[in-house]
């Protein structure tokens, strides 16, 4: 394998391509010269948290980001007990991969419920009891806004500036922003908000995915390949840096169509080719 170029600062989440185990993804990133890698906590469970420190480690490769915590708007409060301890243990393994960014889908509305203020105030009351913790061991807590698609069932924070409107209820250093292009590249008011996150330290972690349609069923599985779709990536990406964001950029693909294919380092090779063409728009821009 031959690396592209332009991967300075690609980081590919492990969702991309989750038919390589945890061993196969460290191989194929060291192959192509990819250092960073976004973990998620289920296949990091599964092969234990302590190992996948090492394996990573061992493999010279940066953990950028760990998702998922959150779901925090159950009203129940023994739900709600369970949900905390559990983003607690995300925290521990975060501190453990040695990640500073744990990423947070926030959860949707209770059955039954549909009082969404009610729902994010009980996000922003999770967050008072966690950021502590989280600066504790030195994680930093990155609410990802989600398209309104779903805000029923997955997450009530649907914007950006809803997403800010949480954060900064708490220091900089305990909790921030998520910027995945495929969740607010239809919102207008979006850019306004990469600004004021850049100036208030917010922007913990930016992750590319493109918008394809129509929608797969389900849709949860219907993030496009880099350069397949409707978004600007590069203009996003203009957008972050200038608002004073330094950090990995991450590809988050949910893509039945990727996951089918046998060959995940084919995959995970496609998406270093398509990041490093749109990492030259961004620099030629």
């Amino acid at each position: 394998m031959t690396a592209p170029d332009g991967l300075a600062r690609f980081s590919i989440n492990q969702m991309t391509v989750k038919q390589l185990s945890l061993p196969e993804l460290a191989e194929t990133c060291g192959k192509l010269g990819v250092t960073g890698v976004g973990l998620w906590r289920e296949p990091v469970q599964e092969f234990g948290v302590e190992a996948a420190a090492k394996l990573v480690r061992d493999a010279g490769l940066t953990v950028t980001t760990l998702c998922r915590g959150g779901f925090f708007t159950a009203i129940d409060p023994a739900e709600r007990r369970r949900a905390l301890d559990d983003n607690r243990a995300a925290i521990d393994e975060a501190a453990t991969l040695g990640t500073d960014t744990l990423v947070l889908v926030s959860g949707g509305l209770p059955a039954g419920d549909k009082d969404l203020a009610g729902a994010r105030e009980r996000i922003a009351d999770a967050l008072a009891e966690l950021g502590p913790y989280a600066a504790e061991h030195g994680v930093r807590l990155a609410i990802e806004p989600l398209h309104p698609m779903y805000a029923a069932d997955r997450c009530v924070v649907s914007t950006l500036g809803q997403a800010l409107d949480l954060a900064e209820r708490f220091p900089a250093e305990q909790v921030g922003v998520c910027v995945d292009t495929y969740h607010i590249w239809w919102d207008d008011l979006a850019p306004a908000q990469i600004v004021r996150a850049g100036a208030g330290g917010r922007l913990h972690t930016f992750q590319l995915a493109d918008w394809t349609t129509p929608l797969p069923e389900g849709v949860l599985t219907g993030r496009g390949q880099l350069g397949d779709g409707s978004i600007d990536l590069a203009h996003w990406w203009r957008l972050v840096d200038a608002a004073g964001y330094t950090g990995p950029v991450e590809v988050e693909l949910f893509n039945a169509e990727l996951w089918a294919r046998e060959d995940g380092a084919a995959v995970l090779g496609e998406t270093a080719e398509r990041f490093s063409a749109v990492a030259g728009e961004v620099t030629a821009g």
